[in-house]
């Protein structure tokens, strides 16, 4: 983490121009943008549980279509 702090009698403008080149220059803005919509992967506990509710719903949903409860979908 690096830590800026205003210098004694420098502008709120060269500070600022100072601080966003330091930022650019750490590519920790980079980084995060980078990172920012990345998902962690699964571990096997969850793609186990994910696929046991799929084949639970999926189930379901045969056993009302068999009864009737549920309409056919169209393959085009």
């Amino acid at each position: 983490m690096v830590q800026f702090k205003r210098k004694k009698g420098e502008s709120f403008e060269a500070f600022l121009r100072r601080f966003n080149r330091r930022l650019q220059q750490s590519s920790k803005l980079m980084e995060a943008r980078k990172n920012r919509y990345h998902k962690k992967d699964k571990n096997k506990v969850q793609i186990k549980t994910s696929a046991l509710i799929g084949l639970e719903l999926r189930g379901k949903k045969e056993y009302l279509r068999k009864i009737g409860k549920l309409e056919e979908r169209k393959q085009w």
